[in-house]
Formats: structure tokens, C-alpha cells, sequence
């Protein structure tokens, strides 16, 4: 199985879609808690806690969903990067 998550660039997959979901969500939080693009007219209650705390476990679902999927699409993306060139390799 190691062998199959490492032919796959899996790990390395994995690092480059937590980066991509952290800046993701990490932009996304900062120009809506600080207001970057203006002012957002809210007339909602945040139960619990302020806003900033509910905005900051949204951007931890984006940052964790962003990440995932860029992991599983960078996968997918070379492990037909891999099967095309075993077909080109038995074609030889």
C-alpha cells in the first residue's frame, strides 16, 4: 500500500492541497473579518460566540475541504499521468 500512496506522489499531494486550502481559507477569513472589500451589512445574531469565531471554524471547513480536494485531484491527475505512460511503455 506504501508503495501505491508513493508511485501516486500522495504525500506530497496532501502538503501542496494543505497549503492551498490554509491560504484558501486564510484570505478568505481576513477579507471578511477585516472588512477588506468594505463594510458587510449584517443584520444577523451569532449565538454563542461573535461572528469572527463562526468565520474562523468556516474557514477551518474550507481550509480542511480545499485541501482535500486538491489532494484527491492532483492523485487522480498522476495516476493517469502514470497509467498512460505503462501503456506507452507495453506499446513499445
Amino acid at each position: 500500500m506504501l508503495v501505491l500512496l508513493e508511485s501516486l506522489s500522495f504525500y506530497r499531494n496532501v502538503r501542496v492541497g494543505v497549503v492551498a486550502g490554509a491560504l484558501l481559507a486564510v484570505l478568505l477569513y481576513l477579507v471578511r473579518v477585516l472588512e477588506l472589500l468594505g463594510p458587510v451589512i449584517d443584520a444577523r445574531e451569532y449565538p454563542l460566540f461573535g461572528q469572527e469565531v463562526w468565520f474562523l471554524l468556516l474557514a477551518f471547513v474550507l481550509a480542511a475541504t480545499t485541501g482535500l480536494l486538491v489532494a484527491i485531484a492532483l492523485t487522480i491527475a498522476e495516476a493517469v499521468r502514470g497509467a498512460r505512460n505503462a501503456a506507452d511503455e507495453r506499446a513499445e
